[in-house]
């Protein structure tokens, strides 16, 4: 099982692995930095770059200005926006407000939107499973509003209609829990037998090993801790996933403040895990408090290797290269002017 050991009694932590950041959130909280140091405060982005509470005072700290509405950016602006991606018509307000794009949306998100565009663009109806009103649906469901229905879980199925059963498929929210998605598939696979599954898995792999580390954990844990905020789908998900694998208990807490002493009564084993939006530091804190309570003992409960990395917004990218290019050119030139040579 991952790498654990058998229960010896004593007080101990199983830690998932991998947890944390993945490389969506990375490459989109790098970003805002990076955008930042090149251009300088402040930074408008529309909507939380990333589900974390920490993560968004952090920036906001730096000089990014969070807004809901584009049109709270100011004329001329940069604005950027956030992994869960925006609908096309965001776009349209962004270029009426003459501002400057940054597109941070997570490239697996984006995979979706382009499902979407060409299954609508073929007269598809689109069923997209995910939860009303969350940002990566609303931006999603903008990509094709006149073919898409979001189903918000198996209870949702009943009432759904198409006009041809024959040409139907189905799309998901990257950040779902994995058991509850192949339920509600299943439930729509009897309703439309003829039900199309989307080329690729959409639910996001790192949505899906987080989920698999607190499966093979929760079974041993009488207690498990997710680190992440009460926005976060996918920090949500994996309470919800630890307490169907057998845990007693699962809570989720943005700081190892929250963690009351009352959770610990009577537990001997505890495991610990974190949303794709949340950074290590605050994992570390959890870990700390743990071991002042005699918790110190921690093991490794490890469901996947991850390697993947996402390259920077192509806007950011350009100008970064724009920069690096000139600050070459200029080197060059003074090397020239007093006559040194390489």
């Amino acid at each position: 099982m991952g790498g654990m050991t058998a229960s010896t009694g004593s007080r101990r932590v199983l830690l998932a692995a991998p947890r944390g950041y993945c490389a969506g959130v990375d490459r989109a909280v790098i970003a805002v930095e990076k955008a930042l140091e090149q251009y300088g405060a402040p930074i408008y982005v529309r909507h939380e770059i990333v589900h974390n509470k920490y993560v968004v005072q952090t920036l906001e700290r730096k000089g990014a200005i969070f807004v809901e509405q584009t049109q709270e950016v100011p004329e001329g602006s940069i604005v950027m926006f956030s992994a869960h991606g925006v609908a096309p018509v965001v776009h349209d307000e962004a270029a009426a407000g003459k501002l400057a794009t940054i597109d941070a949306t997570c490239p697996l998100v984006t995979k979706v939107h382009k499902e979407a565009v060409r299954f609508a663009n073929e007269d598809f109806d689109i069923l997209l499973i995910g939860h009303e009103g969350h940002e990566e649906v609303i931006g999603t469901s903008g990509e094709a509003p006149d073919h898409i229905t979001l189903v918000d879980g198996p209870e949702d199925v009943a009432k759904v209609e198409v006009r041809d059963p024959s040409r139907v498929v189905w799309l998901s929210q990257t950040t779902l829990s994995v058991d509850e998605t192949m339920e509600t598939v299943d439930a729509l696979k009897e309703k439309f037998p003829q039900l199309i599954s989307p080329p690729s898995d959409d639910i996001c792999y790192a949505t899906q090993n987080r989920q698999l580390a607190v499966k093979q954990m929760g079974a041993e844990a009488d207690l498990v801790i997710v680190v992440g905020s009460r926005n976060s789908s996918n920090s949500k998900r994996l309470v919800e996933v630890a307490k169907l694998a057998g845990s007693r208990a699962a809570y989720l807490v943005d700081f190892a403040s929250e963690i009351e002493e009352a959770w610990m009564e009577g537990v001997t084993t505890v495991g610990v895990t974190s949303g794709a939006s949340v950074p290590e530091v605050l994992v570390e804190e959890v870990l700390e408090w743990l071991s002042q309570r005699g918790y110190a003992d921690v093991e490794i409960v490890k469901a996947a290797e991850e390697s993947i990395t996402f390259s920077l917004p192509k806007e950011l990218r350009r100008d970064l290269r724009a920069e690096a290019a000139a600050l070459v050119g200029d080197e060059s030139s003074a090397a020239e002017g007093d006559g040194s040579a390489e």
